[in-house]
C-alpha cells in the first residue's frame, strides 16, 4: 500500500463525480448563452468560451494542489485565513462593483471574488483551531473563538453588499456541531428563526398566546416526576415575546421595501391574491420566471438547444444563479433527477471520506467542505424552485464563474489531496 502513488490513491469516483458536474454545468451554460451557432465553443469572447478557460485554470490549480505537501495546508492555514481577511478588506477601498456588490478586484483578464478564496481559508483555519491539543470546544472561550473565525470574514461580506455569500459562512456551524459544540445553541438558533417567521405571519399577540398555551399543555401533561422551574421559563417567554416585538421593528425600520416583498411573496404575507401575483411578477420575477421554465420541460425535457424560455432570455442570470432551471426546460424531470441524484451520490462520497480521517484535522476539514457545498447545493436549488427567496448564491460545479469554480474545485483537492495521504502508509 506505501508504495502506491498519489494518482493511485486518490478517490477517483469523488474526481469522476467531480467532473461529471462540471461538464453538465458547461453543457448548460453553452446552451443559454449561445447566441451564433458559428462560433467555435474556442471562442474566448463567448460566456461558454470563457468557461472553459475557468475550467483549464481550475484543473491547473486542483494539480498544482495535488503536489504539493499535505501538511503544508495545516501548517499554513492561519497564514492563508489572514490573508483572506486582507484581501477582504481591500475590497472596500479597491474593489470593482458589479451588479450592486463591490466582491471583485479587477485583474484585467480576470475578476477575483475573494469571499470564494476566504470560504477555502476559512475552512482550514477552523479545521486548525479546533485539531490543536489545546483547543476544548466545550469551554465558552473557545467557543466564542470558533465563532469569530466563522463569523468575521462573513461580516467583512454582508456590507459588499453580498448577503448570499455571507450566509454561507454559517454551514461551518455544522462542523461545530460535528465535533462538540452544544446542541442547545442550535435549538436557540432554530426557535429564534421559527420566531421570526411566525411573527411575520400571525403578528406578536398571536406569538405570545401561542406561547402561553403551549406552556399551560407543557405543565398539564408533564410528569409529575419532571420538574420545570416556573421561573426561568417565564424569563423565556419574556424575552420571545420581546424578540417577537423587535422582528416587527426590524421589518418595518430597518429592511428596504424590496426586502419586505420578498419576505411577503416567500412566506405568503399579502393576502390579496392579486397583489401577491404582482409581487411574484415583479420582485419575485426570477423565481417565477425559474419556476416556469422548469415546469415547461414536463418529463422529458424539449431537448438541447430546444429551450424557448432558455432561447428568449426569459430567466435572468440562467447562466449564473438559476442555471438549474435551463436543465428543467430542456432535460426535463429527468435530466433534474439526475443532476440531484449525481449530488446526492457526490455528497455521501464526501461523508464516507470525511468518517474515515484518522486526523482530526482531515476529518473537521473535509466536513468543512461538505458543509459550504451542501449549503451552495440546497440554497441554489430552494431559490431555483421556490421554496427560498433569492439571494444570490450560484450552484457549485455549474454555474458561470471563474472565481467560484477554481475555489470550489481547490476546496475539494485539497481534501482529497489529504484523504489520499490517510492511504500513503496503509492507514
Amino acid at each position: 500500500m506505501s508504495g502506491r502513488g498519489l494518482f493511485g490513491r486518490i478517490d477517483w469516483l469523488t474526481v469522476f463525480l467531480y467532473l461529471f458536474l462540471v461538464l453538465i454545468g458547461w453543457v448548460n451554460i453553452y446552451s443559454t448563452t449561445l447566441s451564433d451557432p458559428n462560433l467555435s465553443i474556442f471562442d474566448f469572447s463567448t460566456l461558454y468560451g470563457k468557461q472553459l478557460l475557468f475550467i483549464g485554470m481550475a484543473i491547473s490549480g486542483v494539480l498544482l494542489v495535488l503536489f504539493i505537501e499535505t501538511n503544508f495546508f495545516e501548517r499554513f492555514a492561519s497564514i492563508f485565513y489572514i490573508i483572506s481577511i486582507v484581501l477582504l478588506l481591500g475590497l472596500f477601498p479597491f474593489g470593482r462593483t458589479i451588479a450592486g456588490a463591490t466582491s471583485w478586484y479587477d485583474l484585467g483578464f480576470f475578476n477575483l471574488q475573494p469571499s470564494e478564496l476566504a470560504k477555502v481559508a476559512t475552512a482550514l483555519a477552523l479545521a486548525k483551531f479546533l485539531s490543536d491539543i489545546q483547543t476544548d470546544i466545550k469551554k465558552p472561550k473557545h467557543q466564542l473563538f470558533a465563532v469569530i473565525i466563522i463569523l468575521l470574514p462573513a461580516l467583512l461580506i454582508l456590507p459588499q453588499p453580498d448577503p448570499g455569500s455571507a450566509l454561507i459562512y454559517f454551514s461551518l456551524f455544522f462542523v461545530l456541531f460535528r465535533e462538540g459544540f452544544p446542541l442547545y445553541y442550535l435549538a436557540i438558533l432554530l426557535f429564534l428563526v421559527i420566531l421570526f417567521a411566525t411573527t411575520l405571519m400571525f403578528g406578536t399577540v398571536w406569538v405570545a398566546i401561542g406561547l402561553a398555551v403551549l406552556t399551560v399543555l407543557v405543565y398539564t401533561f408533564k410528569k409529575a416526576s419532571t420538574k420545570i422551574p416556573f421561573i426561568p421559563v417565564l424569563g423565556i417567554i419574556v424575552v420571545a415575546v420581546l424578540y417577537s416585538l423587535s422582528v416587527n421593528f426590524v421589518y418595518e425600520n430597518v429592511f428596504e421595501q424590496r426586502h419586505r416583498d420578498r419576505f411577503a411573496l416567500w412566506l405568503s404575507l399579502e393576502k390579496d391574491e392579486s397583489k401577491l401575483e404582482e409581487i411574484r411578477k415583479t420582485i419575485g420575477y426570477n423565481t417565477y420566471q425559474s419556476e416556469k421554465a422548469i415546469e415547461s420541460g414536463g418529463f422529458f425535457g424539449k431537448g438541447f438547444l430546444e429551450g424557448t424560455r432558455t432561447k428568449g432570455d426569459f430567466v435572468p442570470e440562467q447562466h449564473t444563479d438559476y442555471i438549474f432551471s435551463s436543465v428543467g426546460e430542456e432535460w426535463g424531470f429527468v435530466g433534474t433527477g439526475t443532476v440531484i441524484l449525481l449530488f446526492t451520490i457526490f455528497f455521501l462520497r464526501l461523508i464516507h471520506l470525511a468518517e474515515r480521517q484518522k486526523s482530526e484535522f482531515n476529518r473537521m476539514f473535509g466536513y468543512g467542505v461538505i458543509s459550504i457545498l451542501l449549503f451552495h447545493y440546497f440554497i441554489n436549488i430552494g431559490m431555483v424552485i421556490g421554496l427560498l427567496p433569492t439571494i444570490g448564491v450560484p450552484l457549485p460545479f455549474f454555474s458561470y464563474g471563474g472565481s467560484g469554480l477554481i475555489f470550489f474545485s481547490m476546496l475539494l483537492f485539497v481534501f482529497l489531496k489529504l484523504d489520499s495521504n490517510r492511504l500513503k502508509d496503509g492507514i
